[in-house]
């Protein structure tokens, strides 16, 4: 198993532990992410189709209507939230949707370092990633 430190920024502070689901494209949460089933459905993006809940979501930044803060309310009302957000580089919608929502919330870190499946644990500003080695 190889195990990585990385420290952020904090955005919203908090623990969250859960498995990585990474983006290398920005997200919409208003249109992008169905708030009453937790999945990704904005045609074309690489994550579309896929379940956001309980995950840690990893993506460089955020898009989109301001109304994007309001949905990831919605997504934390309706128990489908991400546990936690990590971003390269913040951006006002998603970061007051993670403050109001009360995800956790990282951002300022080198996110080509996460892949999807990594076990992830965020503690405020340190990230620490565990990831499986694939049998050679």
């Amino acid at each position: 198993m190889a195990r990585m430190k990385l420290r952020g920024r904090v955005i919203r502070r908090g623990h969250a532990e859960g498995e990585a689901l990474v983006s290398q494209q920005a997200m919409s949460f208003f249109g992008g992410v169905d708030p009453e089933s937790g999945v990704i459905v904005e045609a074309g993006h690489e994550l579309e189709g896929e379940f956001i809940s309980g995950k840690i979501l990893v993506f460089p930044q955020g898009k989109g209507s301001t109304l994007g803060s309001y949905t990831l309310y919605r997504l934390r009302r309706n128990d489908l939230a991400p546990a936690a957000i990590i971003n390269a580089q913040s951006e006002a919608i998603v970061a007051v949707g993670a403050i109001i929502a009360d995800i956790p919330m990282v951002d300022r870190l080198d996110i080509s370092q996460i892949r999807t499946g990594d076990e992830v644990t965020i503690e405020d500003d340190l990230v620490e990633v565990n990831r499986l080695d694939s049998p050679a």
